[in-house]
């Protein structure tokens, strides 16, 4: 036996580097395509609702398709108290209010696309919602001068179809975990309860231009937030970049990590259904 295996031990060393080989290119294969599987579990896609974060960051996220436009008096509120969030707009609120877009570019803020004319997203085909997008993403970049990355579907709506088409546009779809509730027109002290009732590491808050108390709402929260500790940061500062995946059924995006390293990572869920 020993003779054998001195005369053969060259042949059992390859053997052993081929079966190595084969494991890490195996690894790599399914780590690599980690982010599809997952997020299609039982075929299903979502979008970001919130992001795996062990920083004390939120993001603040507002929708402008259509009444009455408070945007200037949000900016300044935001400008007072040096928080920079993301404005998502439709093609048709930045034609028919070109110089609110331009300032919201001017301060700093991210620019998201939120169709052109607001339509239910999963009554259109998914050539219809194409359109809707590409046409959106030609104004908001001509008029504000900034290229949207992101995408929010209107009303929360969205399904595989959707969020298909966005992808092959190159967009990444959020949503939120806490809406503010701000489009029934709260009062801002409801409003400011529960924003700070619900927060939570990563999370994506939702208000609008239109909110009907959202601008006196806002200096309530900021303060609150910021003494709780949280940065609030737009989308741009919060997403994942690189290697991620999108749970299936939490909407949390999360960092796709090789075995053996990162080890466990604190989260919240956010309580929001």
């Amino acid at each position: 036996m020993l003779v054998i295996m001195g005369r053969n031990w060259h042949r059992l060393v390859l053997v052993a580097i081929v079966i190595l080989a084969l494991v890490h290119a195996a690894e790599i294969a399914l780590l690599g395509a980690a982010k599809a599987v997952i997020t299609t579990v039982s075929g299903r896609l979502v979008p970001v609702y919130f992001v795996a974060t062990t920083e004390n960051r939120v993001a603040f996220t507002f929708e402008g398709g259509f009444g009455r436009d408070r945007t200037a008096e949000i900016l300044r509120v935001l400008k007072e108290h040096e928080v920079t969030a993301t404005f998502f707009l439709s093609g048709k609120w930045v034609a028919d209010h070109p110089l609110a877009a331009r300032q919201i570019a001017s301060d700093g803020h991210d620019l998201g696309n939120y169709t052109y004319s607001v339509p239910r997203p999963n009554s259109l085909l998914a050539s219809e919602l194409k359109r809707e997008l590409e046409t959106a993403h030609k104004v908001i970049e001509e008029v504000s001068g900034r290229a949207p990355k992101v995408f929010r579907p209107p009303y929360g709506e969205y399904s595989n179809k959707v969020i298909e088409a966005a992808r092959d546009l190159g967009y990444e779809t959020v949503v939120w975990s806490i809406d503010s509730l701000d489009w029934r027109g709260a009062p801002a002290a409801d409003v400011k309860a529960r924003v700070l009732g619900k927060a939570h590491k990563g999370a994506i808050i939702r208000f609008h231009v239109t909110g009907a108390h959202t601008v006196e709402a806002l200096p309530l929260i900021i303060p609150e937030l910021k003494k709780q500790g949280y940065a609030i940061v737009p989308l741009s500062a919060l997403l994942l970049e690189g290697r991620y995946y999108i749970h299936p059924h939490t909407g949390e995006q999360r960092p796709i990590e090789p075995p053996g390293e990162g080890g466990r990572r604190e989260r919240r869920s956010p309580s929001d259904a």
